[in-house]
Parts: structure tokens; sequence; C-alpha cells
């Protein structure tokens, strides 16, 4: 729960407050050893959370376009709803 909220250290504290109070939650010696663990080491237990959930994919080229509302005098509401068309085109990481 800390390392997927990404937890600042008051969010740390309250979190652990309440997990002290809950019946068989964690003692306070645990809570302490929880918080100097986060304080040293949440960058580095984000930074491999979002390194293992990316894909191994990579955008290597998009290009869109719009096609606007159009009229013309001898047709009633030619391409009436606005499109987007999008390209993407997804490599492997690294090549």
């Amino acid at each position: 729960s800390i390392a997927s909220a990404d937890m600042d250290l008051n969010q740390l504290e309250a979190f652990l407050t309440a997990q002290t109070k809950k019946p068989g939650g964690i003692t306070a010696e645990q809570a302490a050893v929880v918080t100097k663990f986060w304080k040293n080491h949440r960058a580095k237990v984000h930074e491999r959370l979002v390194s293992r959930s990316r894909w191994d994919n990579v955008l290597q080229n998009i290009s869109w376009r719009v096609d606007l509302k159009a009229h013309h005098r001898h047709l009633q509401n030619v391409n009436t709803t606005p499109v987007a068309i999008v390209e993407m085109e997804l490599g492997k990481n690294g090549k």
C-alpha cells in the first residue's frame, strides 16, 4: 500500500499510526523500521515499480489528422461530425 500510493512522510505516518491501532496490526517498533526504510529507499522503490510496469514497446512514430465539418451548397450536412485519425507505430525498446 505504501509503495503503490508513493506516500510522502506525512501520509506514511498517518497510515502507520492507523496500522498500529488496528487489532492484530503492527507494533510501534515495526512502524519505526518501516518509516526508516521508506525514508532511505522511497526513490529506489518507486523507480523499480515504474520500470516493472512499463511495456517493452516504445512509440517510434505518430501521425494524425482531423477531418472537420464541411458543407456543400448542393448537399445537406456533409461530414457533420469532426473525426480524428491517429496512427501510432510501436517498436521494441532499444531497437
